[in-house]
């Protein structure tokens, strides 16, 4: 311990306090909040005293990306790869709730961290000791992709309006032009506070998505399939 000039006693600066209460601050106060400055008023320490523990915002900014990624559930040895993948998946969307500044964070680092890697790493190897091929399982993380560290990269705006949100007019037109949509739109109850899409229920649609690939997952390993085999079949017939 050291002690403060009031002969009070404080935890010793380390990294992993350092990087604790950079994510307890962005939590707080989000990712705008996070300044070296900031974080030292924080830590009661002068900011030259941070550059022991990070080198640079860029160095402090992967090291929160990591402390989140370890907060994620670790595999279970033995469990059946699908429901072992769809819990990971799930916990580590847990996570990213708790912490949504980490997602800006992921998409704008120029290279993953050990640490997210090993992650990855873990959830390939959970699909390998299941069986699945590699050659499969190459394929299958493109598809997953950020779905693998419990969000998405969708582009929302686009996304259809419920009848609900349009005038009387305008809900008209979208009847009576766009049926398809209508009746999906309306097909069952939304969540206002939905990111996936107005009115859509982002827990239900995220899990939907899980399961349709895991479950496309299990059925293309059980029929054998291979890249080479898809190539084949997308040859032009000369």
């Amino acid at each position: 311990m050291t002690t403060t000039n009031d002969g009070a006693q404080r935890q010793p600066l380390s990294r992993e306090r350092v990087l604790r209460t950079a994510v307890a601050l962005a939590d707080e106060a989000g990712l705008e909040a996070i300044s070296m400055r900031k974080l030292a008023q924080a830590l009661g320490v002068v900011p030259m005293a941070l550059y022991k523990h990070v080198a640079n915002k860029e160095e402090l900014l992967d090291g929160m990306v990591d402390a989140v990624v370890s907060e994620i559930d670790p595999p279970r040895e033995g469990a059946d790869w699908k429901a072992a993948v769809r819990r990971r998946i799930l916990s580590a969307r847990a996570v990213m709730l708790r912490h949504p500044w980490a997602r800006r964070v992921m998409e704008a680092q120029a290279a993953p961290t050990p640490i997210v890697l090993a992650y990855t790493d873990s959830m390939i190897r959970t699909f390998l000791a299941g069986g699945i091929s590699a050659d499969l399982v190459h394929h299958v993380m493109h598809a997953l992709g950020s779905r693998v560290f419990g969000f998405t990269q969708e582009l929302h705006e686009t996304s259809p309006t419920a009848p609900a949100d349009l005038t009387p007019e305008q809900a008209q037109y979208m009847m009576a032009t766009f049926p398809g949509i209508v009746a999906v739109a309306t097909s069952r109850a939304h969540d206002p506070g939905s990111v996936v899409g107005p009115g859509c229920d982002d827990q239900f649609e995220f899990e939907f998505g899980i399961d349709l690939m895991l479950d496309g997952v299990e059925r293309l390993h059980r029929r054998g399939w291979r890249s080479s085999d898809h190539d084949r079949e997308a040859a032009p017939v000369l």
